[in-house]
């Protein structure tokens, strides 16, 4: 038994004494602590433990730690030294610029050409041919982040030997430096992230579609909409909470990029530092460099970063709820 059945059944155990006590005793008796309620929160102890053991006390710690000058074992209290230290750092800024460059690429484009596979998929006359692209679009989310870099390696291999640039030669273009390049290095990693992040956004976007009501689309047809006016007056519109969701999760998602980046860059972020993201500084500054406190500084910049992206994103919605 998991720690998330334990604690639904301890939710589930206080909610059915909580509605039969108020029902023998009354309101006033609701503030009561009974015996029964102490067995419901003994259920949900153990996942309260672990939370509080493995994600509250690491959150604190940290934050205590980007106040110390420290390698992690012993260190002594600088106030805001190490937050200055990486707001005035050049290689900060440029893995931050990284980042929201290949993260609004791969967001942006992502969605886009997720939402309209999701549409052709969903537009097929049968069954079949929907499940059988579904299941094929999808292969490419259970692969890891490790198989997936390998992968890319071997098809954009900078020299004539690779994938892509073998098909490119008959047509004259010389072999390209996909990942040696700085001038490629960047956008071939949105490629990679798109093609690695495909399968779950159609998913998403094919159970959106499926929840479109026929009798939007017979009231347009009787209107005189053809296919293409149907899609982008009824299917977006009425899609754009998905879509809201689905930019705030590829936003926090691809601010946190590191594997694919690591795997293919190295921890310096070649070619000529354009790899470089902050999840990567971070990991260079805290286990190469041996700052933690400094590591730990740009963690929460990270973080302070990530939650204003998510918070312009969310309120630039209400704002066109309210419009």
């Amino acid at each position: 038994m998991n720690c998330r059945t334990i604690l639904m059944q301890g939710v589930i155990f206080m909610s059915l004494n909580a509605n039969s006590a108020f029902r023998r005793q009354g309101p006033a008796s609701r503030s009561k602590w009974s015996r029964k309620d102490a067995t419901g929160y003994l259920f949900a102890a153990p996942l309260l433990v672990g939370v509080l053991a493995f994600s509250l006390y690491p959150i604190l710690a940290a934050l205590y730690m980007s106040f110390q000058h420290t390698n992690g074992i012993e260190g002594r209290f600088n106030g805001v030294h190490n937050y200055r230290i990486v707001l005035t750092d050049p290689v900060f800024w440029q893995s931050l610029y990284n980042t929201l460059f290949m993260g609004l690429l791969s967001v942006v484009l992502g969605i886009i050409s997720s939402f309209v596979l999701a549409s052709l998929i969903n537009s097929l006359p049968w069954t079949g041919g929907k499940n059988f692209f579904k299941s094929v679009f999808f292969l490419p989310n259970v692969v890891s982040a490790v198989a997936t870099s390998i992968l890319f390696s071997f098809l954009f291999y900078p020299g004539e030997e690779g994938l892509l640039n073998f098909a490119l030669a008959p047509i004259g273009l010389g072999p390209v430096g996909w990942f040696t390049d700085p001038a490629f290095s960047r956008f071939s990693i949105v490629l990679m992230s798109m093609w690695g992040a495909l399968g779950y956004n159609t998913i998403i976007f094919l159970a959106a579609l499926q929840s479109v009501p026929r009798d939007l689309y017979e009231a347009a047809e009787v209107d005189g909409a053809n296919g293409l006016r149907k899609w982008l007056y009824i299917t977006i519109p009425y899609l754009r909470p998905v879509f809201v969701f689905m930019v705030v999760m590829g936003t926090i998602g691809s601010m946190k990029r590191f594997t694919d980046v690591w795997l293919i860059g190295g921890t310096a972020g070649n070619p000529d530092g354009t790899l470089l993201t902050s999840v990567l500084y971070i990991y260079r500054t805290a286990f190469i460099g041996h700052q933690m406190g400094l590591a730990t500084a740009a963690s929460y910049l990270l973080f302070l970063v990530i939650l204003i992206l998510t918070g312009l994103i969310l309120r630039t919605n209400r704002r066109h709820d309210v419009d």
